[in-house]
């Protein structure tokens, strides 16, 4: 769970707060440490890919290119590399939260239908 202290136009985001589930921050974290690499679909992730929606895909591939910048311009601002990652990795949960609630959205529609 990301933390933020936000007051009228000042907006201050801190670090994952330790308040959630251990195992997800753990997940997300590790997850974090790939986009110093950059951007790419291999054959196996390709595969995965075939039964998700385009709209969950442009997500991911927008996310795979802006936490790739993100970390790239951290680490080339002299920031500590445990730093970035706990950085890229709350703009990650950012990016799960958007596909999720896309995924509920169009399961309340289906239902309503």
């Amino acid at each position: 769970m990301p933390s933020e202290d936000s007051s009228g136009k000042r907006t201050r985001r801190g670090s994952i707060t330790k308040t959630c589930n251990s195992h997800l921050r753990r997940i997300v974290v590790e997850s974090a440490w790939s986009y110093h690499r950059p951007p790419c679909i291999w054959y196996g992730l390709r595969k995965r890919q075939e039964s998700i929606s385009e709209e969950a895909k442009e997500i991911a591939w927008k996310a795979q290119h802006r936490l790739h910048k993100r970390y790239v311009r951290l680490a080339a601002a002299g920031k500590d590399k445990r730093k970035i990652t706990i950085a890229v990795a709350r703009e990650l949960l950012g990016f799960i939260w958007a596909i999720g609630i896309r995924a509920e959205t169009v399961a309340r529609q289906r239902i309503a239908a």
